[in-house]
């Protein structure tokens, strides 16, 4: 299966396991038997077709050592 190159900074959560996924180049298989998570549920989340649960996404983080945190934002002025 030829999986799809992101080119851009990703941005989001699903954006970020996304691109984890793509980059790792790692066969289904191998995510399936590592993580617990069905080669459809995975084929369909890197292909957009579906999105994950938080536990799933939580798997897929653990996985690729990957964490959520705080993004730094630019202050708002007053009356914007």
């Amino acid at each position: 299966m030829k999986r799809k190159s992101i080119t851009l900074k990703p941005r989001t959560m699903t954006e970020v396991l996304r691109q984890a996924l793509i980059d790792s180049k790692l066969p289904l298989l191998v995510l399936q038997r590592e993580t617990g998570l069905k080669r459809a549920s995975l084929r369909w989340f890197i292909n957009g077709e579906r999105s994950l649960r938080l536990d799933m996404a939580d798997k897929l983080a653990e996985f690729f050592g990957l964490e959520l945190g705080p993004v730094k934002t630019p202050k708002r002025k007053a009356g914007e």
